[in-house]
């Protein structure tokens, strides 16, 4: 009785660590972001089972996507984030490659049942996330374009899903992946020590962390400037504009907080991207009202 116990007990811890490697928070909000663009757009209502096909197809994706990114980081996360599913014995690494490979194959069966701009996209994605693991991610601040770009998509991805690829969901992609280019950047100062010890190239490592942190403002800077063009272009109203200034400020008092501490900096940011992520959608929603 004991022994059952104690294997129920491992599997459970096994299924938790499995849980645990796709980042549900993470997956399930670029699932939503998926339907934001789709609704940006104006076409959520128009092909609700596509958009349905192409938001679950980027919750697996990027489930698959984490899951992959915790095999070949196995290692440098025994330094960085050691209370990870494999570093501390949840999941193996073999089972973290099964489960990443499966849930490929659910985002691909689930995408091309898409219009054919979708399926590009998403084919597109694919390989970029591919190459990211595997060529990019040790490359000084190509890695973190290639997950710049792969975030932002998700509003072109629904959009794209709908039908409905226009200029609303366009400037919010170009929006969304300029803050995440300056998110993950602070994320590797933060990730600094670490990364360093484990003889990688990092933009923080190669080029310095002071001048990596004024890169990743910068960049934030020209996303908060053109964070207005949806209302001063008409395409959006004044709810819209009413959520979008706050979040900026958000955004930039993280970039502030990021020179004396990245962690929360990173953080901060990601709260101001929903915020402004809200922003489209209420700006939409009125505008449809």
């Amino acid at each position: 009785m004991a022994r059952r116990r104690a294997i129920s007990g491992m599997d459970r811890g096994t299924v938790a660590g499995l849980v645990e490697l796709t980042r549900p928070g993470n997956s399930l909000l670029a699932g939503a972001l998926t339907f934001v663009g789709a609704f940006v757009a104006g076409g959520a209502g128009e092909a609700p089972v596509a958009v349905g096909a192409a938001v679950a197809a980027t919750v697996a994706a990027t489930a698959a996507g984490m899951a992959i990114n915790d095999y070949f980081d196995r290692d440098v996360d025994r330094i960085n984030n050691p209370e990870r599913a494999i570093p501390r014995g949840a999941v193996s690494p073999r089972g973290a490659l099964a489960l990443a490979v499966a849930l490929f194959l659910a985002a691909v069966a689930l995408a091309v049942t898409l219009p054919p701009i979708a399926i590009a996209i998403a084919a597109f994605n694919l390989a970029a996330l591919i190459a990211y693991t595997e060529l990019f991610k040790g490359l000084p601040g190509v890695g973190n374009a290639v997950v710049a770009y792969l975030g932002g998509s998700t509003f072109l991805f629904g959009a794209a899903a709908a039908r409905s690829l226009g200029a609303a969901p366009v400037v919010l992609f170009l929006l969304a992946a300029l803050s995440t280019l300056s998110r993950e950047i602070i994320k590797d100062v933060e990730d600094a020590p670490g990364d360093r010890e484990e003889g990688l190239r990092t933009l923080p490592i190669v080029v310095g962390e002071r001048r990596s942190l004024w890169l990743a403002a910068a960049l934030l800077a020209v996303a908060v400037a053109a964070s207005p063009l949806p209302y001063l272009r008409g395409t959006l109203g004044v709810a819209y504009l009413a959520l979008v200034v706050p979040a900026d400020g958000l955004m930039l008092s993280a970039t502030a907080v990021s020179f004396s501490e990245p962690g929360r900096g990173h953080r901060r940011l990601k709260y101001g991207m929903g915020l402004a992520a809200a922003a489209f959608v209420v700006g939409r929603g009125v505008a449809i009202a």
